[in-house]
């Protein structure tokens, strides 16, 4: 399924915030993180983990091409970036897509 220039816009257009929001969040992981009761090293090889993994989440680096644009957000759903909710403003068609694979899930 291809989305329609209209959600393209749409998405081009919020993916900034929806992983600014995303990023905010792990901060304040990372700052609970830092603030346990485990030694500097082991609190500083676990953040290393930490960003290392979250690098690779769509909130916070996203391939922008409309052929994976649909892909993406499926994927900004499933990692907790957006919720469903935060789909409103796109057509029903993708709204229905993408709620159709992430219930499939």
């Amino acid at each position: 399924m291809q989305i329609s220039e209209h959600d393209w816009k749409i998405f081009r257009k919020n993916i900034p915030d929806w992983q600014e929001r995303y990023m905010e969040r792990l901060e304040m992981e990372y700052i609970a993180l830092l603030q346990n009761e485990k030694s500097a090293s082991v609190k500083f090889w676990e953040l290393e983990k930490r960003i290392k993994q979250d690098k690779k989440s769509p909130g916070v680096i996203i391939d922008m091409r409309r052929s994976t644009a649909i892909n993406n957000v499926v994927s900004l759903v499933l990692d907790g970036v957006i919720l469903l909710d935060d789909l409103e403003v796109f057509s029903d068609e993708l709204k229905e897509a993408v709620k159709y694979i992430v219930e499939k899930w």
